[in-house]
């Protein structure tokens, strides 16, 4: 039981909910347990903790997006030399 209070607390932020109203806490609550339920599952068929597959996937997000970061800073590289190339001509 313990380890379900801090994982629930932990990997799904059970205790991270800004919201005011019932309806909304609810819906916090309701889905933090779905996350929970879904980090079980995933949990028996990597044999990996919460925290392991937390860590596995905000590191792929955090990849992912450097590569998106890349490919617009690659664009805006380009769009900054074409202005400058066409401001000079």
């Amino acid at each position: 039981m313990e380890e379900y209070h801090k994982s629930i607390k932990s990997n799904t932020g059970l205790a991270k909910s800004p919201t005011k109203k019932i309806k909304t806490q609810m819906n916090h609550y309701v889905l933090s347990i779905v996350a929970y339920i879904k980090l079980e599952w995933l949990k028996q068929r990597t044999n990996k903790n919460h925290f392991a597959m937390k860590t596995q996937i905000y590191l792929a997000a955090q990849q992912a997006a450097y590569v998106d970061f890349k490919s617009y800073q690659h664009l805006e590289l380009r769009n900054t030399f074409l202005m400058l190339f066409f401001c000079v001509i």
